[in-house]
C-alpha cells in the first residue's frame, strides 16, 4: 500500500498510491478500454489499406486503347482520402469510452496482443467488401452508360474522350471517402451493432446518443461527409488536380454502397454474435466472473464497494 514503507515498495510488482483497493478494478478497466481503443484504430486503418488494394490492383485490369491501365483513383485523391480522411476518425476511435461490458471479458490472450484472429478476420472482411463496392461502381459506370470508353491519357489529363473515366473516378472517391466515415463509426465495437452499442439501453434507437458521446468522432466523420462536395466540384481543382469530374445520376451508385456495406458489415457482426465466433472460451457465468487461474481479481467495476469494504477489515500494509 502507498503507507508502507520504501523497502516494501521497491519489493512490490504493485502499489496502491491511494490506499484504496478500488484502485486496482480502475487500473484494469483503463488499461482494457486504451487496449481496445488501439485495436479499433489499427482496424479502421487496415480496413482502408486493404480496400484501397483491392480496388488498386483489380482496377489495373482497366486498360485504354493504347493498352495503359486507367487508375479507379489518382494519386492525389488517395493521399487525400489517407492523410485527411482517414486520420481524424482515427484519432477520434483513440477517445472512445470504456465499452459497458469491458469487465465482464477475461483477459486478452497476450500472445497474440492487438493483432488477434478477430482483427485480422474483420480487417479482411470488411476490407474487401468496401473494396469491392467500389470497384464494381467504377466497372458499373465504365461499362454501363459510358460503353467501355477509357479514353487515351485519362491518367495525365482531362478531355472529351475522358469524360466517363472522371466522372467514375469522382464517384469511387465519393463512394470510398463515406465508406471509410462508416466504418470508423463500424469500428466503435467489433462486434455490437453501431445501431445499439449499449445492450443495456432501453431506448428504442439510441443511434444518434451513441454516435454523438464522442463528440471528437462525430464531428470528424460528419465532415469528412461534406468535404467530398467541394472537392468533387470546385472547377480546375477537381479535374486537374484530383483527376476526377463532378458527378449527376452516380450518387445514386455511391449512396447505395453506404447501404450495402453497413449492411453486410452489421451481418458479419451478427454471425460472429450468433455463432459466437471468436469469443474466448474461459469465461465464466454472465456476471463477470472469470475462472481460477486467470488473473488475480474476479469482480466487475460495479463490485468497488465490496472491494473496498473487504479491504477495510483485513490488516493489509
Amino acid at each position: 500500500m502507498g503507507q508502507g514503507s520504501d523497502t516494501a515498495k521497491s519489493a512490490s510488482d504493485l502499489v496502491l498510491s491511494d490506499d484504496n483497493f478500488a484502485s486496482i478494478v480502475n487500473a484494469i478497466e483503463e488499461g482494457r478500454r486504451m487496449f481496445d481503443n488501439i485495436q479499433k484504430f489499427v482496424l479502421h486503418l487496415l480496413v482502408s489499406n486493404v480496400a484501397e488494394v483491392i480496388l488498386l490492383c483489380i482496377g489495373l485490369a482497366f486498360q485504354d486503347g493504347q493498352g495503359f491501365s486507367v487508375f479507379p483513383l489518382a494519386p492525389l485523391q488517395i493521399l487525400w482520402i489517407n492523410m485527411l480522411t482517414s486520420s481524424f476518425p482515427a484519432f477520434g476511435l483513440g477517445l472512445e469510452k470504456a465499452s459497458t461490458d469491458i469487465m465482464k471479458r477475461p483477459p486478452h490472450d497476450t500472445k497474440t496482443g492487438i493483432f488477434s484472429r478477430q482483427i485480422l478476420t474483420d480487417m479482411l472482411v470488411i476490407g474487401t467488401l468496401m473494396g469491392s463496392c467500389t470497384i464494381a461502381i467504377f466497372a458499373i459506370i465504365v461499362y454501363g452508360p459510358g460503353n467501355g470508353q477509357l479514353g487515351q491519357n485519362c491518367n495525365q489529363y482531362y478531355s472529351e474522350s475522358c469524360d466517363v473515366v472522371f466522372r467514375a473516378r469522382g464517384a469511387v472517391f465519393c463512394s470510398l471517402t463515406w465508406l471509410i466515415l462508416i466504418a470508423a463509426w463500424e469500428c466503435k465495437s467489433i462486434r455490437r451493432s453501431m445501431f445499439r452499442l449499449n445492450p443495456y439501453e432501453t431506448r428504442k434507437f439510441p443511434f444518434f446518443k451513441d454516435m454523438y458521446e464522442n463528440k471528437f468522432l462525430f464531428y470528424a466523420v460528419v465532415i469528412g461527409f461534406l468535404s467530398v462536395f467541394p472537392v468533387l466540384y470546385i472547377p480546375y481543382l477537381n479535374t486537374n488536380v484530383f483527376k476526377h469530374k463532378g458527378i449527376t445520376w452516380e450518387w445514386a451508385l455511391s449512396f447505395g454502397s453506404v447501404i450495402v456495406f453497413v449492411l453486410g458489415v452489421e451481418a458479419w457482426k451478427a454471425i460472429k454474435r450468433h455463432f459466437g465466433l471468436f469469443e474466448r472460451k474461459d469465461v465464466g457465468s454472465d456476471n463477470g466472473s472469470f475462472k481460477q487461474g486467470r488473473g488475480f481479481i474476479s469482480r466487475t467495476a460495479s463490485d468497488q464497494s465490496s472491494i473496498v469494504k473487504d479491504a477495510d477489515e483485513k490488516d493489509l500494509v
